[in-house]
């Protein structure tokens, strides 16, 4: 299979064409279906180039559930998977993506609270919504569904982020860079190449972040402006070094576990190989 490429075309079509068991870990934001009339203060009603983000919810859930489905059958067993989405109401009606989420194949290993900190809205029909959801998805190897334990260099972010999204960007509704890179580096800390894959692939977030940290990627994206855009990006990747290393900053420990209880320092009750 071609690696670092991005495939013009239907998510879910493209997706079925690709092999099983062979991406290591993914990250994705799909579009949310917010009718493209759903607007804030802050936030723009979002209406993509060659998507019609207007479906019937049923319709858009069941479409969801199929899209990840089809990425487990492609994720390696003891693979991850991060997707992005947000609660959303209409007409007083609340969709969470647990509604479909739980009619999938994957285990769901966590639920991280994204805080963007702003309010995309002004109006007073509920608190601000400033958060968003990523649930990290998991192929469990043999039925054991916990998996490998992460790093403390890595788990000690907690789940929440927090940070301002994006918003000098072409595409509609991008995520930040340190997002996927966040994902990669916890994931795949030990894989000296792992492919990455996101079947959004929108401006290229996720394949330069992978590219960034010496992994390959594989995309999938319908509007082909927004190919070209993430093309371009992804040539002139090191431009946007700075926002990695910072990230990678925050994945770094001054005393490990081992250290600690090695000179005698208080470790409270964590197990003898906690890292």
């Amino acid at each position: 299979m071609k690696k670092n490429r991005i495939i013009q075309g239907d998510a879910l079509q493209v997706l079925r064409t690709l092999p099983d068991d062979v991406i290591d870990v993914g990250v994705t934001s799909p579009p949310y279906n917010k009718q493209e009339k759903n607007k804030g203060w802050l936030v723009k009603n979002v209406v993509y180039s060659h998507y019609r983000d207007k479906l019937p919810e049923p319709e858009y859930q069941d479409g969801q559930a199929q899209v990840l489905n089809a990425i487990y059958r492609t994720t390696k067993p003891g693979g991850s998977f991060f997707y992005n989405h947000k609660i959303r109401w209409e007409n007083g009606e609340l969709f969470h993506p647990m509604d479909w989420l739980r009619r999938t194949d994957w285990v769901i290993k966590q639920e991280i609270i994204w805080d963007r900190v702003l309010a995309g809205n002004i109006r007073g029909w509920r608190f601000w919504q400033v958060e968003e959801r990523v649930y990290w998805l998991y192929k469990p190897i043999a039925g054991n569904k916990k998996g490998k334990e992460l790093a403390s260099m890595d788990a000690k972010l907690t789940s929440i982020w927090r940070a301002v999204p994006e918003n000098k960007n072409p595409h509609p509704a991008p995520f930040p860079l340190w997002l996927p890179a966040r994902v990669i580096l916890s994931i795949l800390r030990d894989k000296k190449r792992g492919l990455v894959l996101d079947p959004y692939m929108g401006s290229g977030t996720t394949a330069v972040a992978a590219r960034l940290l010496g992994h390959d990627y594989l995309g999938i994206e319908i509007g082909k402006e927004y190919i070209e855009c993430a093309e371009n990006r992804i040539k002139c990747a090191r431009n946007e070094l700075d926002v990695l290393r910072k990230e990678q900053e925050l994945h770094k420990v001054e005393e490990t576990f081992k250290s600690r209880k090695k000179s005698d320092k208080n470790v409270g009750k964590h197990r003898e190989d906690s890292k």
